[in-house]
């Protein structure tokens, strides 16, 4: 989740009756949807020695602190392995995997009868999920073809907010409200929501 530690689990097994020892280069970036590398945020490097049909865990730790600031939009980090198997003429695995950070802030609470005509009253709560406070907070509402700016104030690290944003909707059918929660340490936290107008 987005704004926590990153902890992950490498998992490497000797399938062979012989001892192998291992060399691991592991590395970490924030990358772009196109897969193009922002910043590196992780590099290190390890031995392991496997006996005969044995596995062993190498636990990795990239803590918000060392990601957050280079992190962009699309919230996406490429974590690698380069495996050697030392003294076996150049026997090399690659191990890749892109992680996409989740975000749990923007939650929307519509109430149960929505009516042409009548207005309607709902709740969006947003949240800063980092262990530091944030400003210049802004929350923009798009409903019906228009957008609404709301400037909040400041979250405390960790802490969670609601406002509530009264509309009043002109036809019935399906209607989509659109959120998007933007702030001095990160940007486009979006939430949505399909609301079922009724006919009055």
């Amino acid at each position: 989740v987005f704004g926590k530690d990153i902890k992950l689990v490498l998992v490497l097994n000797n399938l062979s009756s012989d001892r192998k020892s291992i060399r691991v280069d592991m590395s970490a970036s924030t990358i772009l949807y196109t897969r193009r590398a922002v910043a590196e945020i992780l590099k290190a490097a390890t031995s392991v020695e496997l006996g005969p049909k044995q596995g062993k865990q190498i636990r990795v730790m990239i803590p918000y602190t060392h990601y957050g600031k280079y992190l962009t939009t699309d919230k996406r980090i490429q974590v690698t392995a380069l495996c050697e198997v030392m003294r076996s003429h150049g026997l090399k695995l690659l191990v890749e995997k892109t992680i996409i950070l989740e975000d749990t802030n923007i939650i929307i609470k519509v109430p149960r009868r929505v009516v042409v005509n009548r207005a309607v009253s709902l709740e969006i709560s947003y949240a800063n999920p980092l262990p530091e406070p944030v400003s210049r907070c802004v929350l923009l509402v798009t409903l019906m073809n228009q957008q609404v700016k709301i400037n909040l104030a400041r979250l405390a690290p960790r802490e969670r907010s609601k406002i509530y944003f009264e509309f009043t909707p002109r036809r019935a059918g399906p209607l989509q409200l659109q959120v998007d929660f933007s702030c001095d340490k990160f940007s486009h936290v979006k939430g949505f929501v399909t609301i079922a107008v009724a006919p009055a």
